[in-house]
């Protein structure tokens, strides 16, 4: 999925990737119950943060990446009807491999 969004610096934009609404059993989840998803794929990536010397330092993580994130980081905005969310690199826990 394209996005009309360009982080700058150290930031990425990334699509939550949210939890099955039925449990193993069947049991349907209702929405207030459902945790925050901690799991998305990056659709974009900032250039990357600049050291003391003004060097650009790249960034660890790609487009198209599936990543673990702090639940509770990020900046969530909506577009296109699509909640997003704009993290820091440093709020980024793992890459699923």
């Amino acid at each position: 999925m394209a996005t009309n969004l360009r982080p700058l610096g150290d930031r990425v934009v990334v699509e939550p990737i949210e939890q099955e609404e039925r449990t193993e059993t069947g049991l349907y989840i209702p929405e207030t119950a459902k945790e925050k998803p901690q799991q998305g794929k990056i659709l974009a990536t900032g250039q990357g943060r600049r050291d003391e010397d003004g060097k650009r330092i790249p960034m660890d993580v790609e487009v198209g990446q599936t990543i673990l994130y702090a639940k509770y980081a990020g900046t969530e905005v909506k577009t296109d009807g699509k909640k997003l969310l704009i993290l820091k690199e440093a709020d980024i826990l793992a890459i699923v491999e």
